[in-house]
């Protein structure tokens, strides 16, 4: 997956952030026990697939025809050994 440039953008970063984020907060408050928390923590979770969606729609994800292009690239390029 090195070469596809797989999740190498804002869009994707952004969102596995806000999403580790409410993980950890879901985290602390299920050791804690403190099931309001650890539903909210699971509300970011959500919130930060939702910011990472819409910043990919906003032109901030990989382009759609990018694995296409990269496709042709690599047809016409010998492979590394």
């Amino acid at each position: 997956m090195a070469g596809s440039s797989h999740g190498h953008t804002p869009a994707a970063w952004t969102g596995v952030i806000i999403a580790f984020i409410g993980f950890c907060v879901s985290g602390a408050f299920m050791v804690m026990a403190v099931p309001a928390g650890f539903w909210a923590g699971m509300v970011i979770v959500v919130i930060g697939g939702v910011i990472g969606g819409l910043m990919s729609k906003m032109g901030l994800g990989q382009p759609r025809n990018a694995r296409a292009a990269r496709k042709a690239v690599q047809g016409r390029e010998p492979a590394d050994a």
